[in-house]
């Protein structure tokens, strides 16, 4: 299951769960999940409310104990020490972790004695962890936002006036697409901005997907050039005969004509460490028929501005070009198999018709080659026969991210 925040007039932790509980998750059903974790010291009310003629759900967390408020480490153990699901306690904790990371950052204090005034308490935990068991109820599985919208102006809370976006806020959404509104209001809070950061896997249009239902959210102030309302839709990938993963990309390019060309090896190497899908360079001619070089870098959405810093900063390039590119992908995953080589890693691919293919990887064929002193030719097609065959030995997939087994 997918779901698409629709930030167009911000979001909070209000806004989010009332976007969830329009989707139809029962208000009973999430008290009672809440009540494992804090019993008797809240209440939740909820009211159709109208923001420019769309229904919203508008929901107040109602607190009995309004002077009882946390530190970071009393939250985590109360979260950690819960029947709640495992799913359930490391989103939350990760929420909270974002936020306690920014007000300590912001007000030079450790992070465990960071004191939740305005996120806080009990209101915070209502938001946080009821948004985590509504995801977990619902079956969601990635989570892809908009661009997140910034309001303007100043804002009164416990350390006194604070311009808006509140500091908080903006070190929390740093790396995450934002854009500026003449809205004199607090368009995201911090537990707003906790909520998409930790779920958002991407930030961009609506992806494709079969809208199944559609949630909405309202927020406490009714805005004159928009509905203050926070949009959930949930739905499903299109169904696929072909197994093949279509994403949205961004290609980013430039053409460079006055530049020493022993720097393009560097400059590669420092765009694939900036998060560049693919880079690759192109013989061109540009005008005065002056033979020149085309820099080309497919990357995510997210990686743009540091893609285009880059360039701008490593080459002689004075502007880029960027458009919207669609690409479809195979599935696959890096594997290790042991061979009579010794162990080696190879992509295992499944083409549109399901059969599974592999790719030796050139990196470990090169390792291989070199420590036994063998042909890489020899390397790579006794790993690849290998491979094909029914391997005796067991696979052994690789974290994407730390590329340990």
């Amino acid at each position: 299951m997918i779901a698409y925040f629709d930030c167009f007039s911000g979001i909070s932790g209000d806004m989010t769960l009332g976007a969830f509980l329009d989707l139809g998750i029962s208000l009973d059903w999430l008290k009672k999940e809440l009540c494992q974790l804090i019993s008797q010291e809240f209440d939740i009310s909820v009211e159709t409310v109208i923001r420019h003629g769309i229904c919203a759900k508008q929901v107040r967390v109602d607190v009995r104990d309004s002077a009882k408020s946390r530190h970071f480490t009393d939250i985590v153990s109360l979260i950690q020490g819960s029947p709640l699901s495992q799913a359930v306690k490391k989103r939350s904790v990760a929420m909270f972790d974002r936020i306690a990371d920014a007000e300590s950052h912001i007000h030079g204090s450790l992070k465990e004695t960071v004191h939740f005034h305005e996120v806080g308490g009990i209101d915070a935990i209502v938001d946080i962890v009821g948004v985590c068991l509504c995801l977990e109820y619902l079956g969601v599985e990635t989570v892809i936002a908009s661009k997140i919208p910034m309001g303007k102006g100043f804002v009164r809370c416990q350390h006194g006036r604070l311009p808006v976006p509140a500091p908080a806020t903006v070190e929390i959404l740093k790396g995450v697409p934002v854009c500026g509104t003449e809205i004199p209001h607090e368009l995201v809070t911090p537990t707003g901005a906790a909520i998409i950061t930790t779920l958002a896997a991407s930030y961009g249009s609506i992806p494709d997907i079969i809208v199944e239902k559609i949630g909405y959210g309202a927020g406490t102030h009714v805005l004159e050039d928009r509905p203050n309302v926070l949009r959930i839709m949930i739905g499903t990938p299109p169904v696929s005969f072909t197994g093949v993963e279509e994403q949205q990309m961004i290609m980013i390019e430039t053409c460079i004509d006055d530049m020493n060309p022993e720097f393009y090896g560097f400059l590669m190497d420092r765009l694939f460490a900036d998060g560049a899908l693919d880079v690759y360079w192109t013989p061109v001619f540009m005008k005065k028929n002056r033979p020149a070089t085309m820099i080309n870098v497919l990357c995510r959405k997210e990686r743009k501005n540091s893609i285009i810093k880059r360039i701008l900063s490593e080459s002689t390039s004075l502007g880029v070009r960027f458009y919207d590119v669609g690409r479809n992908i195979l599935p696959r995953e890096s594997i290790q198999i042991f061979t009579s080589l010794g162990p080696a890693r190879v992509k295992k691919v499944v083409d549109p018709d399901g059969e599974v293919r592999f790719v030796p990887e050139y990196e470990a064929c090169k390792a291989i080659a070199m420590e036994k002193n063998i042909p890489l030719r020899v390397v790579y097609d006794t790993i690849l026969f290998e491979a094909r065959r029914d391997n005796p030995w067991k696979e052994q997939v690789l974290d994407k991210k730390t590329g340990e087994l």
